[in-house]
């Protein structure tokens, strides 16, 4: 199985958000191999998303949640709300909240709010330009992984996907190569399986997110060690966007033949 998951950050409002789904469920009309969708629109226009994408093969995500289940936070959003309203995965760690200054502490926080709700939370790690110059992407991949996953027990039931997104790629038009994410994608599920003992295969999966096109969506998706993609600004354009759906439906059916 192969996943994709738009993240359409601040781009788009309801309207928008909507006319966005539709135009996905549009697109996936009549495929008969699909991979697992999630479109993760701004928390503005998740309540209306949720009537669109009701009973259809696209699940609802989130871009960010906060940590407490409720109190006095003003202008936060919590998991127990997310869940209320169809929420079933978000994005967490994105590397434009670290800039902003998330820590590994929050995220572990958010990583854990999330599961307690039965949201299956979206892991972000990714090196910068200057950390991948100095040969440092496998210790601060390390790091930020034992960071956010401190302290965590899962369960049977809980699923957990982790994203790959070098901060150097992201937006930039300067994705990774395949074979150097296969290669980071290897040390993150030695990791996790590490980090996590107990957890089966089939809970958790690593996908790449970075400047993600339809150009180069089946060169990551072809790789078995690539479980899906992490889609931020060509998840926006529909165009495009349906451009790697097909790329997705390509691999699997490669893979279901061979």
């Amino acid at each position: 199985m192969k996943t994709i998951i738009a993240n359409w950050k601040m781009n788009v409002g309801t309207r928008e958000s909507v006319a966005l789904a539709r135009g996905v469920l549009l697109a996936l009309r009549g495929k008969k191999v699909l991979p697992e969708i999630v479109a993760c629109a701004p928390f503005v226009a998740l309540s209306e998303m949720r009537k669109v994408v009701a009973r259809t093969h696209v699940a609802l995500g989130a871009q960010d949640v906060f940590w407490e289940d409720s109190g006095a936070f003003t202008g936060e959003i919590s998991a127990r709300m997310l869940a209320e309203l169809g929420v079933t995965h978000v994005i967490i760690g994105h590397s434009e909240r670290r800039a902003m200054g998330e820590s590994d502490d929050m995220i572990n926080k958010k990583v854990i709010a999330a599961l307690a709700q039965g949201l299956t939370p979206i892991l972000c790690v990714g090196e910068s330009k200057a950390q991948r110059d100095a040969g440092e992407t496998g210790d601060v991949i390390a790091n930020q992984l034992r960071g956010a996953l401190h302290g965590l027990h899962t369960r049977h039931k809980d699923k957990l996907l982790v994203a790959y997104e070098p901060v150097w790629a992201i937006g930039t038009g300067d994705a990774a190569q395949p074979a150097g994410v296969v290669q980071v994608h290897a040390q993150i599920r030695s990791l996790v399986s590490e980090l996590l003992p107990g957890i089966k295969p089939m809970q958790y999966a690593v996908l790449y997110g970075g400047s993600v096109d339809a150009q180069n969506a089946y060169g990551f998706l072809r790789e078995p060690e690539i479980n899906g993609l992490l889609v931020g600004g060509a998840s926006v354009n529909l165009s495009e966007f349906s451009k790697v759906l097909a790329a997705a439906m390509d691999a699997i059916e490669g893979q279901l033949s061979a």
